[in-house]
């Protein structure tokens, strides 16, 4: 077992290699520490798949300079998960990084691995060691490479992507439904989408499996950052020049303040990450290709709200992340109703969809249990607790959809709104609902312009008849 040596205060974290061909990419990465004196050293490869990609030789020689710069990204994200095993202080990439890269890369190995250093009491400090002079040196400007007017979609099976879906093609914006990995949810959506679909697959390396069985570290990983890095390399290959998520603004909110930290569970949702990745990506791999959150500018109750305008994606649907475990059994239906994630997403829909309509969709009414009183309670962060590590909205958007049910005489018998209404309601203040459902203008000016008109107005006062 490894428990004995974690955290290592010694040894190293090595990207070894990384190459495309024939549609996979080979991502390789070693740990190399000492075991009671002796030399241990662990390889990894993952691999991702790119279905049908040409050949990096047969592409016009920037757009496969490109395409080598992306997947060097791909690699940098990736090797979270393999680092967090046994977080060696020394991190070896081999080849130089650029300033921009290197302080992208330090963000995504401490800000987005600070849930995981939270949850393991480990205090982050990694150093990146490229091996060959150049290192933090400007990249040479990125050259437009002519990529195609249109956009990949990132689906993850949940309402915040389609309604993103809807957005695309009211706007007219020729668009491809993608998604990464196996899941059988995502791919019904996406043929539900009308739109050309994608399916990329990511295999993480099974000598990680083995090391966690040991004792290794484990926790959460920047996945936003990875599935990013994937679909920025794919824009590349399949030639599209928007690469679009569904994020809203609400998940640049920390979940909680540990010794004048923020730390964010959605760290790589939010819009440091954002911009951060989008700067990278427009001056050091293609100048014409645009990553960026089309709901960026929005609440989570102001995007809840819209996909409450359509009911198309009822039987479909999941915000439920049991149902994209890689390895731990899946719920027995598209909503365990025991999760964060599930409890939040049936709170944010209960004041814009009619109440028979949301008890078909979770088949069950979770604001009627009281026995997830203190669930629904850290999600409100009262009498002290934070909300959960989990990708919900912020406080104040839960508190405000407690306070519109406490009005409606639908919803307002049943046990945890009543709970809400006798024992919390009088001790906070009521938020500002028409401010959570204003997008916010700065962030909406990033929209391109097309898609800003098809996102349309969020009204102000919500639909008890949709």
């Amino acid at each position: 077992m490894l428990t004995g040596l974690l955290p290592l205060t010694q040894g190293e974290f090595e990207f070894i290699s990384c190459d495309l061909a024939h549609g996979t990419a080979s991502l390789r990465y070693q740990l190399r520490y000492l075991e009671n004196n002796a030399p241990k050293r662990i390889d990894f490869l993952e691999t991702v798949r790119f279905p049908g990609a040409p050949e990096l030789s047969t592409l016009a020689p920037a757009r496969a300079r490109a395409a080598e710069r992306a997947l060097k990204l791909l690699h940098l994200m990736t090797g979270t998960s393999y680092f967090k095993a046994l977080v060696p202080p020394n991190i070896i990439t081999g080849t130089p990084l650029t300033a921009g890269m290197a302080a992208l890369a330090t963000a995504v190995y401490t800000e987005g691995l600070a849930e995981f250093a939270y949850q393991n009491k480990l205090k982050l400090q990694p150093e990146f060691n490229t091996g060959s002079a150049g290192a933090g040196t400007q990249a040479a400007p990125a050259p437009a490479l002519g990529l195609q007017a249109r956009a990949l979609i990132a689906l993850g099976g949940g309402k915040d992507s389609l309604v993103s879906v809807e957005v695309l093609k009211r706007a007219g914006t020729p668009a491809c439904a993608v998604w990464i990995g196996r899941s059988e949810l995502i791919a019904a959506t996406a043929q539900a989408s009308g739109l050309p679909t994608l399916n990329i697959s990511r295999e993480i390396s099974a000598e990680l499996f083995a090391l966690n069985a040991q004792g290794a570290l484990n926790g959460h990983v920047p996945v936003t950052a990875i599935n990013s890095a994937i679909l920025v390399l794919a824009a590349i290959l399949y030639d599209y020049s928007q690469v679009i998520f569904s994020n809203e603004r609400s998940a640049s909110a920390a979940t909680l303040i540990h010794e004048g930290v923020p730390v964010n569970h959605q760290w790589s949702k939010g819009q440091a990450f954002e911009s951060a990745l989008s700067e990278i990506v427009q001056t050091e791999i293609a100048a014409d290709l645009h990553y960026f959150s089309l709901l960026r500018p929005y609440s989570e109750l102001a995007v809840t709200k819209k996909f409450a305008a359509t009911d198309r994606y009822d039987a479909l649907f999941s915000s439920c992340n049991r149902n994209f475990r890689i390895l731990a059994d899946k719920p027995a239906s598209r909503w365990c109703g025991q999760c964060p994630k599930c409890h939040f997403v049936f709170l944010a829909l209960a004041p814009f969809v009619a109440k028979p309509r949301l008890l078909k969709i979770f088949g069950q009414n979770l604001l009627d249990d009281i026995d997830l009183a203190l669930a629904f309670e850290a999600l409100l962060e009262w009498n002290g607790a934070h909300k959960p590590f989990e990708c919900v909205g912020e406080a104040e958007e839960s508190r405000a959809a407690f306070f519109q049910l406490c009005e409606r005489a639908d919803w307002r018998e049943d046990a945890l709104v009543q709970h809400f209404a006798k024992t919390i309601a009088a001790k906070i203040e009521k938020p500002d609902l028409a401010s959570l459902l204003s997008p916010d203008p700065i962030a909406l000016a990033r929209i391109p312009e097309a898609m800003r008109s098809a996102l349309g107005d969020v009204s102000l006062e919500p639909n008890s008849k949709t």
